[in-house]
């Protein structure tokens, strides 16, 4: 049997993504290690250990390169949550920023918010409610 371990993004300021995913989004540090050689820090994050099936995101600073251009092939995250109205109040209180305001996606019922990391990513929320539905 197969699982998704994790999705990695590459981030130009390690700590304020760090920072991001803990206190605004509330997941955990998990593990981080530096590969000196390579010039390159790892850190994953997540709301739970991989141990247990969750899946968790690689955040990758390479040494002395602050920006990456995201490209248009890459589109989100998406995070399941029991209250996306209640999360985003949260992470806007925490100094998130909300890109797409919690309510139903169009054309359908399922109710969606999108929120922005500090390096551009796209991150859904999904209210879980609806999640196994699909988009619709």
């Amino acid at each position: 049997m197969s699982q998704i371990l994790h999705t990695m993004v590459r981030v130009g300021n390690l700590e304020r993504s760090i920072a991001f995913y803990t206190q605004v989004l509330g997941m955990k540090l998990l593990r981080q290690s530096e590969n000196p050689e390579y010039k390159y820090t790892l850190a994953f994050v997540g709301y739970g250990e991989e141990s247990t099936g969750q899946a968790v995101i690689e955040l990758t600073y390479n040494w002395g390169t602050e920006e990456y251009d995201l490209g248009t092939g890459f589109g989100h995250i998406a995070i399941g949550a029991a209250d996306i109205y209640a999360q985003c109040d949260a992470i806007r209180a925490a100094g998130g920023k909300i890109t797409r305001e919690p309510g139903p996606v169009a054309g359908g019922t399922t109710e969606i918010a999108f929120v922005e990391d500090p390096d551009g990513y796209k991150i859904e929320l999904i209210q879980m409610s609806s999640a196994e539905k699909g988009l619709g």
